[in-house]
This record gives C-alpha cells, sequence and structure tokens, in this order.
C-alpha cells in the first residue's frame, strides 16, 4: 500500500488555535555550551553508532569501507529498520555522559525495538556485547561478525529481545515499555529508567494509559523514569498523530499527564539543548525525590518528560529516485531497497556510510577512537549494557510456611480469603521485594486482608499516598502486566489478580514476555527470575449475575499454547490446595503461572498434609467419593476445577445413594499439565502413571473448568481416547444462577451423573439393566430443578449441600453471591 504524498521532509505540525500562553507550561533552559571534550565524545560515538547501524543492514563485507562497495558487498536480504536509530543513539550518547558525569544506575529501555541495529552498535562501542559475547569484541572482527551477522540466522535478530544486553523489554509488540519501565523503578530508589518512546506507538492504548504511571510512584521508595518522546513524525507510510501536534497542543497534554514538558528541537545545536535537558531532568528528578525522603513529599509533582523532534532517518540519504527520504516515512525500514542491484542506489549507499569518516573513527585493527570512549562509563557496572538489574538481581522471598493458614477438613472456606491472609504476611516479611498489581478488584476478588498491614500505592490520592503500600490498583490490565514485567526482570516478585474473563486483554503481552523469557533462559548469562504469577478468580462458574460477558476462561488456554518449560496452569480444588499453590508458585522460577479459582466459600476437602500431597502429585484419586477407595471401578470420574469439582461430587454421592451398584472412582486434577501426552511437558504422568491414576481401560468422564479443546488437545497422543468424555465451559451464559450456569454449560451434577451411568454400563450388567430407567430419573431431576430455577429465579436452598459420604448428612452451604 503507497504511502501518503509528502511535498517537503520533516513537515512541521499545522498550528493550533490555543492561547500562546499555553507555551509557558513547557520549561525553558538557559543555553548552555557543552565543553569541546564532550561535545566531541557526543558526536563521535553517534557517528560511529549510526555508521555501525546503517552498515549492519547492507554489508556482507568490506565493513569498514576500505575499498568502494560492490554489490558483492551487498546482503542478499536487507532486513532492519533505519529511521529509528538516530534518534535511539543520539539519546544513548547523551545517557552515557549523563552516566559518566553522575555515576547514575540507568536503564535504558527502548519503546521502538525494531531500531535494534542503533542499541546493538551502541553495545558494541561500550563493550558490553564483547562481555557476554566474546566474538563480538571491541575489535575488527566482532566488527564484522556484529555487521555481516545481523538480521541472519547466526546473528543478532532485527528486534531488541532478550539476547540484547540491558533489555528488559521485548521489542517486537508496541505501547509496553513505558509501563515496564515504570514497573523497572519501583522499590530501587537509586535507579533511573530512561524510556524512549516512539511517536508511533504512542498512538496505542496501553501507551496512552501508560502516561498516568508516574502517579504511582512514591519518590520515597522508589527511583524515577525519565520519558523521551521521539518524535520523528512518521509511521511505516503515514505521519503520527504526535508529529500533527504543536507544542502548545503538546505541552497542555503532558501537563494534564502530569508532567513538566522540555522541547529538544534545536538541530543545528542538539547537543548542548538536549544535555541541558538530561541535566534538568536528573535535577527535577533528585529534588522530588530529596523532598520525599526528607519527609516533606511534594503532592502531585510534576516529573520530566522530554520531547525530542528530530527527522526520522536523520544523516541518512535525503533522497532516492527522486523521493524524500530523510524526514519522511520512506526511511522507516531500508531506504535503499535495491543497493544490491541497482548502482545509483549503491552509489548514494557508499556516499551515506562514507559520509560518517569511518577511517576517523576505528583504527585498521577495528579499535575505537578515544573521544568516543570519552563518554561511556569507565565502571562496567554502570554501561547500560551491564547494569546488573536487568540480568542478575534475583531477589529470593522470604515465605512463611503456608499451612499456618490452612482450613480444618470439612469446613469451608473461600479460596481468596485464605490466600489473602497468606500475602497479608509475606508482605509483612517482604518488605520491598513484593507487589501486587490489580485492576480495582481485590476486594471483590476477597483478596482484602492484603490491607491489613498495607495500603494502595496511589500517589495522587491523599489516603493513600506516601504510605509504602505494596497494593497498585488501576482499571488497566496492560498497566498491571506491564508494571509487573518490569518488577519481576529486574529481581523482584509479584502478583496479578484478575477476574478470569478479562485476563485475555493482557494475552498479547503475556505471549511477548515469554518470548523474552525463552530467549532469555537461553542466554548464559541471563540469570534466573521469579515466576510471573496471575490468579484467575471471578471465574464464569459464579459470574451468574454478570453475564455472558465476565463468562470467558480463555486465558488457559493462552497459557497453554506457551513452551512446555513455562507453562503452568493450577486448578485448585478447595482453600488448603490453593494456599499450596500459591506457596509453590511465589517459590518458582522462570514460570508463567496461573492459578484458577474460587472466591466463594467452598468445602475443604483436604487437610493441610493432604493438600500438600495431591498438589505435589499434580492429581490423586479422591478416595472418600469414590466406591471402595476407588478399587476396581465401572467408571472415572475426573473434577478440574473447584466448582466443577464440587459438582463431580454431588453426583458421586448422587450414584452412591441412588446407583449403588456402580463402582465409581473420583479423581482431582490440580495441575493441568499433568494431562499432557508423556514427553510433551515436564509434568506429564508417564503413560504408567497416567493408567494407574485413571485405569488402563474403564470409561473416563471429564468435567473441566475451560474450554473442551483445550483438554482434548492435552490428552491427544494418550492411547485408548475413545473411553473418554469431556464436559466444559461450552460458551453458554446469561444473567442466571450459578446452578443454571452449570446446567446450561452440561457440567452439572446430573450430567455427570448421566455419564457416569453410561460409562459404568459398558461392562457393569446390573447398571446396564436398569440404565434407561435411571438415566430418565436424572433427566428428571434436572428439568425439575430447572423448573424450580425459572419459577423462584434462585437455586433451591439445598444445591450447594456438602454431601458426607459416611452417612452423617450433609453440611450446608449458602452459596454467595459474587460482587
Amino acid at each position: 500500500m503507497p504511502g501518503e504524498v509528502i511535498d517537503r521532509p520533516n513537515p512541521k505540525p499545522l498550528p493550533s488555535n490555543l492561547d500562546d500562553n499555553i507555551l509557558s507550561l513547557a520549561v525553558t533552559l538557559e543555553k548552555v555550551k557543552l565543553d569541546k571534550s564532550e561535545y566531541d565524545g557526543l558526536q563521535n560515538f553517534r557517528r560511529a553508532a549510526n555508521y555501525i547501524a546503517a552498515s549492519m543492514i547492507f554489508l556482507q563485507d568490506n565493513v569498514l569501507l576500505e575499498r568502494d562497495l560492490s554489490f558483492d558487498d551487498i546482503k542478499p536480504r536487507l532486513l532492519g529498520h533505519w529511521g529509528t536509530c538516530p534518534g535511539l543513539t543520539l539519546v544513548y550518547s547523551h545517557l552515557n555522559l549523563l552516566a559518566t558525569k553522575h555515576k547514575q544506575d540507568i536503564i535504558y529501555v527502548v519503546g521502538p525495538g525494531h531500531g535494534a541495529p542503533a542499541i546493538l552498535a551502541s553495545l558494541w562501542l561500550e563493550g558490553s556485547l564483547g562481555k557476554f559475547y566474546p566474538e563480538y569484541g571491541t575489535n575488527k572482527e566482532g566488527l564484522h561478525k556484529l555487521i555481516t551477522k545481523f538480521s541472519t540466522p547466526s546473528g543478532f535478530p532485527s528486534h531488541i529481545n532478550a539476547e540484547t544486553p540491558g533489555a528488559i523489554h521485548e521489542g517486537g509488540e508496541l505501547g509496553y515499555a513505558l509501563a515496564v519501565s515504570f514497573g523497572a523503578i519501583m522499590d530501587k530508589p537509586d535507579l533511573i529508567v530512561a524510556c524512549i518512546v516512539g511517536d508511533g506507538e504512542a498512538e496505542s492504548g496501553p501507551r496512552a494509559t501508560a502516561w498516568h504511571a508516574c502517579k504511582y510512584i512514591d519518590p520515597a521508595e522508589s527511583g524515577a523514569v525519565i520519558p523521551i518522546v521521539h518524535v520523528n513524525g512518521f509511521k511505516i507510510s503515514e505521519r503520527t498523530i504526535y508529529g500533527c501536534m504543536d507544542n502548545k497542543e503538546m505541552a497542555a497534554l503532558f501537563t494534564g499527564y502530569g508532567y513538566k514538558p522540555r522541547f529538544v528541537e534545536e538541530l543545528d545545536d542538539i547537543d548542548s539543548d538536549l544535555g541541558a535537558s538530561m541535566e534538568w531532568a536528573l535535577s527535577e528528578i533528585k529534588s522530588i525525590q530529596q523532598a520525599a525522603r526528607s519527609g516533606n513529599p511534594i503532592l502531585k509533582p510534576r516529573w520530566p518528560v522530554i520531547i525530542l523532534r528530530t527527522p526520522k532517518g536523520w544523516t541518512g540519504p535525503q533522497k532516492v529516485h527522486g523521493k524524500f527520504i530523510e524526514g519522511s516515512f520512506n526511511a522507516h525500514q531500508v531506504p535503499l531497497m535495491k543497493a544490491k542491484s541497482d548502482k545509483e542506489e549503491l552509489s548514494q549507499l557508499q556516499q551515506w556510510l562514507s559520509s560518517y569518516h569511518p577511517d576517523q573513527l576505528f583504527a585498521d585493527d577495528g579499535s575505537l577512537h578515544n573521544t568516543i570512549t570519552s563518554i561511556i562509563p569507565k565502571e562496567d557496572a554502570k554501561k547500560f549494557g551491564q547494569q546488573i538489574d536487568t540480568y542478575g538481581s534475583h531477589e529470593i522471598l522470604d515465605l512463611p510456611d503456608w499451612r499456618k493458614f490452612g482450613v480444618r477438613k470439612g469446613d469451608q472456606a473461600s479460596c481468596m480469603q485464605v490466600c489473602g491472609q497468606l500475602l497479608d504476611q509475606i508482605f509483612q516479611d517482604n518488605p520491598h521485594s513484593i507487589r501486587l498489581f490489580s485492576p480495582d478488584e481485590l476486594v471483590s476478588n476477597k483478596l482484602d486482608a492484603v490491607f491489613n498491614h498495607t495500603t494502595r500505592n496511589f500517589q495522587w490520592d491523599e489516603f493513600a499516598n506516601a504510605r509504602g503500600g505494596r497494593v497498585i490498583e488501576i482499571l488497566s490490565e496492560h498497566m498491571c502486566q506491564g508494571f509487573m514485567q518490569g518488577y519481576t526482570l529486574t529481581g523482584r516478585t509479584a502478583l496479578f489478580p484478575s477476574y478470569e474473563s478479562f485476563l485475555g486483554i493482557v494475552h498479547t503481552m503475556m505471549v511477548q514476555y515469554s518470548k523474552f523469557n525463552k530467549m532469555a533462559r537461553e542466554t548464559t548469562w541471563r540469570k534466573d527470575i521469579s515466576s510471573i504469577n496471575y490468579i484467575e478468580t471471578s471465574t464464569w462458574t459464579r459470574q451468574e449475575h454478570n453475564g455472558f460477558s465476565h463468562q470467558n476462561p480463555s486465558f488457559i488456554g493462552a497459557v497453554l499454547n506457551l513452551k512446555p518449560n513455562a507453562a503452568r496452569v493450577y486448578l485448585p480444588p478447595d482453600a488448603n490446595t490453593f494456599l499450596s499453590t500459591l506457596s509453590h508458585c511465589l517459590r518458582s522460577k522462570n514460570y508463567v503461572n496461573l492459578m484458577v479459582g474460587s472466591k466463594q466459600p467452598q468445602p475443604v476437602f483436604l487437610t493441610t498434609e493432604e493438600a500438600e500431597s495431591h498438589c505435589r502429585a499434580g492429581a490423586s484419586v479422591w478416595k472418600f467419593a469414590s466406591t471402595d477407595s476407588g478399587l476396581d471401578p465401572d467408571v472415572v470420574l475426573v473434577g478440574i476445577g473447584a466448582e466443577i469439582t464440587f459438582e463431580v461430587i454431588e453426583a458421586a454421592a448422587w450414584l452412591r445413594k441412588n446407583v449403588p451398584s456402580a463402582r465409581v472412582r473420583v479423581v482431582n486434577v490440580t495441575d493441568l499439565l499433568v494431562l499432557e501426552h508423556e514427553g510433551d511437558h515436564p509434568h506429564a504422568l508417564t503413560s504408567t502413571d497416567f493408567d494407574a491414576l485413571f485405569t488402563a481401560d474403564r470409561p473416563i468422564h471429564f468435567n473441566y473448568h475451560g474450554y473442551p479443546n483445550e483438554l482434548k488437545g492435552l490428552l491427544f497422543g494418550r492411547p485408548r481416547l475413545e473411553r473418554v468424555s469431556v464436559e466444559a465451559y461450552g460458551e453458554e451464559g446469561s444473567t442466571t444462577t450459578p446452578l443454571d450456569m452449570m446446567i446450561v454449560n452440561r457440567v452439572s451434577r446430573w450430567h455427570v451423573a448421566e455419564a457416569a451411568v453410561k460409562g459404568a454400563a459398558v461392562r457393569n450388567e446390573r447398571v446396564r439393566l436398569d440404565m434407561h430407567e435411571t438415566l430418565s430419573g436424572i433427566r428428571h431431576e434436572l428439568q425439575k430443578t430447572k423448573a424450580y430455577i425459572m419459577a423462584n429465579g434462585k437455586d433451591p436452598d439445598d444445591a450447594y449441600d456438602t454431601p458426607d459420604f459416611e452417612g452423617g448428612g450433609s453440611t450446608h452451604r449458602e452459596v454467595g453471591y459474587a460482587d
């Protein structure tokens, strides 16, 4: 699709109708000239980085231009994004100078992740690539490998990823860098994250919300982010929104967000302009932090933001075949796409690369001119590629014994309420290394016990600011995910509880994070990190009051699609098993943990010891609900999910009373991935173990919380699957009652009982003899219950009484209604 036609490069935005006085909101600074040594260092670093970045896109040989370029020197496939690179190297050079002058710890987070050539070039110049990858040493051989192997199967990819030293953000999907940056500085009081935000990604929804992240930063306990909005004016084939907003509009926008905007746009002396702005931003941050740390916090502080206007593809070709390149969308990717076959384009490439004067920057052996290294921090730990927080600062939690919070077997308890009590203790024991990020649902999800000894952390709220709260609630799942990623990747532990139906909002963010973590595990130098932990509650089984929109368990499938060494999905059936699971997940490393559970009171089926054993195994026979403790069954009934398992228990009790000749084994699965085909997942049951648990040849009926195809996919490859039946969430729902939700999705006790009778009849003659009559009775009970619900608008009073298999009578339970 052709891009829009422009009649001049780097077009300015049309003037707005806002009052000129609005410009007083922007910060003006006295112009201060840089020292010549600083100026030379910045210029030469940038020339070298831009030369390398451009060469990485094009060259497969002759990397120092020791002779004129030929077609043979050009790669067969030209891959990469040039347009954003000059802005990224400009900022990198100035952050280097800032870190050197102030001995400041800085992480550089890059929103335009496709600008990998700029970052890799800068990392090579500072020696960080050579530290982690000796074959990329700061010499001619290392430079040749960096340039010639970029975007090939044996080199670095075209986007920033976990193989990139210093990176804590996957550079593919746009919109998340700012939230990740703010998560990274939480509880790191001395850390600065400089986050460059591209004006293209600034159009994304997550990025728009992320500007509010500064309102959740307590400067007494956390570091700070310097957002740098890089307005180069163009996306792939069109101008950007920010590129069409004048300074008055931008100043009004960012002032409203809570920032002090500083415009950097003096192209003739960009280094003095940006250098002074960097110094100003750091000074503003230190002032805000000093006030907070001296006990006199500034209420609603206005944090610095730098708005950098430079041409897209700056220093690249100005025109190619009559089309504008520099200062237009044509610079976005590869400006000279025919350089391998077109003499004119090859000549332009020669002129372009020569304009950086590589002979003045690199010696014959590839070593660097002294002025390039003068602005780079001398201490390795201060170099952006070697910041320890980006790859090796994991803090292990001090976790209490979860069994202290256990509930007596036979009682009733909300999984979320008891987990809230455990988390309350964990927050007390780990005041600076664990946080909880939630979309304003903690009270509704019955996790409010976490507030017994901590608070929310919302700095713009007079009732929540400056209190060191461990909880951030913001109605943006993207923000919660971004905060969690940044906090986790810099060594800490985070938890993200949510309504089940809305976790899917962050599906692709979770996948992007998992890609980053997969590649991190394949490096030799990135250390372990805590797992990211999701709690999925207010599930479809108890969202009958909110209706169809709140009934969606699809996030389970999203996690199941991850690599086996990352995916972990747990559906604990009661409070004690959920406590055990939560404790395990908070101890685990490098996984994506999804815990699915109920917030309403549920029967406690297992003691703490039984729960621990059950969770360790991932699945077990529930002997108390089985015939003869599960020996020699006619049929195996499997519950996966809290409310779903209760329906299995109800069915087993009904069968024991009404079909006593049927021999039933009840199994609960709490670790979903034990069902995976042997060898396909580390937790997968061996064929021997699978047959021991589910028998080798008896009918098996699964009652499952998620979508049926998820379970069928896990079981695929297991032998004798013709004996398996599956009922699960069938995408049926409305505003109705809890029991009716089970009925319409065919996972109710009657549907389980019907499947059990049909299965048992295969080998049990007595069951088969009465099967028609028995099934007729089951269907009659179902219809009678359905009619009662329709007539009374509620479930029968005894619908959730807990059955007693010992003959002592059932225990009444109020079903409770979700908030």
